[in-house]
């Protein structure tokens, strides 16, 4: 088991890391240096760090799945995921605390996002917003918690 100065390490290192891709393009789909979309994006994060094995990929959804049991926490914090729920009760966002206001996201595109161009025409790219900008029907999750 990690310490804690060990794990405020590992956190810390995903929120630099993730800081390196503001302005990158948002690709639907994408999971590379060429284009993310918000699951690419959390996927390198979380790898970067050893939190997942190198290659694995998945939803937003079942990241959230993945990282829920014993992980929610009521309050945002800096490494912490957001995930952004829809009526059917399935994540379809996920995007990363800076600090206790502002979250790094890849987004703007959608599925016709496929392309630096399509990304340049619907201004979709990986970028810093407020936490309640999406609305507040989201859980946080430490993914970084035991």
């Amino acid at each position: 088991m990690p310490t804690s100065i060990e794990v405020d390490y590992l956190r810390s290192r995903a929120v630099d890391y993730i800081q390196r891709w503001i302005g990158t393009p948002y690709k639907y789909g994408g999971d590379d240096f060429s284009g993310w979309d918000c699951s690419g994006l959390i996927h390198e994060i979380l790898q970067s760090v050893g939190l997942e094995e190198s290659g694995y990929d998945c939803t937003a959804n079942q990241l959230y799945l993945n990282f829920k049991n014993g992980r929610v926490v009521d309050t945002a914090y800096h490494g912490c995921l957001i995930f952004w729920f829809k009526g059917s009760g399935r994540a379809y966002h996920v995007a990363m605390m800076l600090n206790d206001t502002q979250i790094c996201e890849a987004a703007g595109g959608g599925s016709d996002t496929k392309t630096e161009e399509d990304a340049i025409k619907h201004n979709a790219y990986v970028r810093v917003r407020d936490l309640n900008y999406r609305g507040e029907n989201y859980k946080i999750v430490d993914p970084f918690k035991e």
